[in-house]
């Protein structure tokens, strides 16, 4: 486990450390996934509840998927790059595609960040239904467009032209 200790408010924190890649991993063993169990039995109520369900379906959409601890504690799912983040706020839990504004979204889900030219977000509130089936087939998307993005990205690299 990290280093725990209290805040002010009383409830515990985890100490966190940098890794190489920019990821955050607890102190000790925990793992990315152990990490984002603890924060969903910390939230007690319905963004727990939909983080939880929200993890559910990443994991059915895409059982490859990895799943990180990032930017001191946002649950974050990638396949060949980012696929999503779970942010809880107050009043929402934000489902972040780091690639959201190139997806096809033909239920509509996206309805937050929809101004910028990479990241589309869905906002879900308290008594929100999720559409399973859709939100499946976006991280499915998701997944599809960073592999294809991988697959076919190729180092550019200066040519010398022969001297004469």
């Amino acid at each position: 486990m990290g280093a725990a200790s209290a805040r002010s408010d009383g409830r515990a924190t985890t100490t966190l450390k940098k890794t190489k890649s920019g990821s955050e991993e607890g102190k000790g063993a925990d793992a990315p996934s152990q990490l984002i169990d603890a924060r969903i039995k910390e939230l007690g109520d319905w963004r727990g509840e939909t983080l939880a369900r929200i993890r559910t379906l990443i994991k059915q959409a895409d059982p490859g998927v990895v799943e990180e601890w990032k930017w001191r504690g946002v649950p974050v799912w990638s396949h060949a790059g980012m696929i999503c983040t779970g942010e809880t706020y107050k009043d929402v839990v934000k489902m972040t595609f780091a690639k959201g504004a190139s997806l096809e979204d033909p239920s509509g889900l996206f309805n937050s960040s929809l101004e910028g030219n990479t990241r589309r977000a869905i906002d879900f509130h308290e008594g929100d239904k999720l559409d399973e089936k859709a939100l499946k087939a976006l991280i499915r998307a998701a997944v599809a467009l960073n592999t294809s993005v991988r697959a076919t990205a190729r180092p550019v690299r200066a040519q010398k032209k022969p001297s004469g």
